[in-house]
């Protein structure tokens, strides 16, 4: 005994089952079974079809029954190896009465058909042709068409997927899960496709089983045993059809349920909930119903009772539905002013005080009245959890805890419309439909699809607002589709990824340095702000992040200030000396692990000219002269855009923080590096001279 329970401890005892199943199966068509056995067998069957009926009613999405398509296959070999056994034992015992073949086939050969094998035959074939032609062929033909636009779509999914990955509404684990998922689609259907023809094979092979064993069955009897041709073709064609009969309820039962599986329209409610919800919810058409019941009962010669009684139940169903809709709507409209009086009657008057000073959100989100099912938690709103998932992205990104996002609705903005404010100040706005979904042409889509023309307000690019019937097609179709609260949410990341700087204030640059003190006390016990003052700190991270670099490495960057500050306090050179100390991870952040670097660089005598501008007394550069390098540079970045790589500007460390500054506004796209920010170990590639002759 302990030898035995140590094997089903060692071993996996579940992951037996299924070999052991085969196996069995396999073994019953080769093996002889006693009457007993197959009374078992054929329960067995039966119970495992109802199982399936079962979990595909309560089935919410397809993919929730995933292993159904291999279901299908086990529940038909067990149908046919039971077909085998039984046929074996009919022909072999069929002579010695009606109970030769187990009492399961007896009961259904006299119950079902009432010993009258004429009308077995009907009720069998009749169970066959609905198995056959209506539910397995529906069932086989909606998995085909769900399969084909399953994988149309599956471009257009994994782009979305893609998008809200890039806009921090996901993490990467997120972005596997859906991924898996949408593949695991696809299989599901095609699967389905296939194992529908396993079905179908088996109500031929029904048919021709009964044929054969009929055919056999007279002539054992006849010849064998000497019965005569009435009492043979009775016997054995009795035995024949409530074999077929208890092979064949349970398949049909099983197709059914497959039919139910793969015609599911996503939905969280289960199939009775959804039937009863929308077929049974509405009064108006129940009254409807009951009348033309009613009017065709009190036709004369029709049955009135039956008509009568069910026209009364419809119109007593609506009447109980409007009742219960009005108790409703009236407990929702008196609670709120039952609260309202209690509020204004417990509630005293307060002195005025400092605390009605409301002080400017450092990041704002205000929405119009249409929008506030996203952002409400009563509602589960789903933009809630988005603008958390964006300021996690970015904290991870660029190395701080953005401020919180303050939403609050407006009713002074359209119903539609949503503003982004930074410091009370609107940075950006845009609209937005519930319950729609923006198609975003990424500038390869197939075809043209209905909906409102617009602009992708994070990016720019041309889209429409289309009804959600409308998103499987425009996926399909190579749309970047997705829904209200996506398209708010990376706009919101957009505009917090571009002003970064602007929200490090000295409250975050402080939580900043007693994050860090945490796993290095000691740097910053000794170094701030003994030797590095926090405001210089602050400075010059907000330059790093102006220019598009992280602040990660906060620990290099703060060793580094501690070295120069003794010497300089002038943030512009003190923040030169960061980069040079960050130099790798400012060409890994634009180049990745490439030894070569692609650079522009300026033309010789321009590069002499900017440098003795810079250091003269004014330290500017002349009109004409700006305007020159600013066409030039935009000239040439645009080329080496159009060559798929990045533009970066290779400059002198002199000139680099004056072009930085003088470029950023026109061109945020262009890098600006110094010569001794590049690691010894990479070259340097010129594909583009600013300035030089055309």
């Amino acid at each position: 005994m302990d030898k035995l329970s140590q094997f089903l401890t060692r071993y996996n005892t579940t992951s037996l089952a299924g070999p052991v199943l085969i196996i069995m199966i396999l073994g019953m068509m080769i093996l002889p079974l006693p009457a007993f056995l197959l009374d078992i067998f054929f329960t067995f069957n039966i119970a495992v079809s109802i199982i399936v009926l079962m979990v595909g009613l309560n089935t919410r999405q397809p993919l929730e029954f995933s292993a159904f398509p291999a279901v299908l296959l086990v529940t038909t070999l067990l149908r046919l190896s039971l077909n085998v056994a039984s046929s074996r034992m009919i022909l072999l015992n069929g002579h010695n009465g009606a109970d030769a073949a187990g009492k399961v086939i007896e009961a259904f050969s006299h119950f079902l058909v009432g010993s009258n094998y004429a009308i077995g035959i009907v009720v069998f074939i009749i169970l066959t042709i609905i198995n056959f032609v209506v539910i397995t062929k529906g069932a086989g033909r909606i998995a085909e068409v769900s399969a084909r636009f399953t994988l149309d779509a599956m471009p257009g999914k994994q782009m979305a997927i893609d998008a809200d990955l890039n806009a921090g509404l996901i993490g990467e684990e997120d972005a596997k899960k859906r991924r898996a998922q949408i593949a695991e689609e696809a299989n599901f259907f095609g699967s389905m496709d296939g194992a529908s023809k396993f079905v179908r094979g088996d109500a031929i092979a029904g048919i021709m089983i009964m044929l054969i064993n009929i055919v056999g069955g007279l002539s054992v009897g006849l010849i064998q045993h000497d019965l005569p041709l009435g009492k043979a073709l009775e016997t054995y064609t009795l035995l024949t059809i409530g074999d077929g009969l208890v092979a064949q309820i349970p398949g049909l039962i099983i197709s059914t349920a497959a039919g139910i599986v793969v015609s599911r329209v996503g939905t969280e409610k289960d199939l009775s909930e959804q039937m009863l919800g929308q077929m049974f919810a509405n009064s108006q058409v129940l009254y409807i119903t009951a009348a033309v019941i009613g009017l065709i009962g009190i036709i004369p010669n029709m049955p009135h009772v039956a008509f009568l009684l069910i026209a009364s139940s419809l119109a007593g169903l609506a009447w109980a539905l409007e009742r219960s809709k009005q108790r409703a709507a009236e407990a929702e409209f008196n609670e709120p002013d039952l609260a309202d009086a209690q509020q204004l009657t417990e509630t005293p008057l307060a002195e005025v005080g400092w605390r009605d000073v409301q002080a400017v959100d450092p990041v704002g989100l205000e929405v119009g009245y249409r929008l506030i099912p996203l952002v409400d938690r009563a509602q589960d709103g789903e933009l809630l959890r988005r603008v958390r998932g964006i300021r996690k992205k970015i904290a991870q990104e660029l190395g701080f805890l953005v401020p919180s996002v303050h939403i609050r609705d407006n009713l002074e903005i359209r119903p539609n419309e949503y503003r982004i404010m930074l410091k009370g100040v609107e940075v950006g706005q845009g609209e937005a439909f519930v319950g729609q979904y923006l198609a975003i042409n990424p500038g390869r889509v197939l075809g043209t699809i209905q909906g409102t023309p617009t602009t992708d307000p994070a990016f720019g690019l041309p889209a429409l607002w289309i009804e959600g019937a409308l998103r499987d097609e425009a996926q399909s179709l190579g749309y970047t589709v997705v829904d209200a609260s996506t398209v708010v949410a990376t706009h919101i990341s957009n505009i917090l990824s571009n002003h970064a700087a602007e929200l490090l204030g000295r409250e975050e640059t402080q939580q900043l340095v007693d994050h860090v003190a945490k796993d290095a006390p000691k740097l910053v016990e000794d170094l701030i702000p003994k030797v590095v003052p926090i405001n210089i700190l602050q400075k010059v991270l907000q330059n790093m992040l102006t220019e598009g670099l992280h602040i990660r490495d906060i620990r290099t960057i703060i060793e580094t200030l501690a070295e120069h500050t003794p010497i300089t306090q002038d943030v512009d050179d003190l923040t030169s000396a960061v980069r040079v100390a960050l130099g790798r991870t400012i060409v890994y952040q634009l180049y990745g692990n490439a030894n070569e670097l692609p650079v522009m660089t300026l033309e010789p005598g321009l590069e002499q000219i900017l440098i003795n501008a810079v250091q003269s007394k004014g330290g500017g550069l002349e009109p004409g002269l700006a305007e020159n390098l600013l066409a030039s540079t935009a000239r040439e970045a645009e080329r080496v855009e159009q060559q798929g790589q990045v533009p970066v500007l290779l400059t002198p460390a002199a000139l680099r923080p004056l072009l930085a500054k003088f470029l950023r506004r026109a061109m945020p796209q262009l890098a600006v590096l110094a010569h001794n920010e590049i690691p010894d170990n990479k070259t340097i590639r010129i594909i583009s001279v600013v300035g030089g002759r055309e």
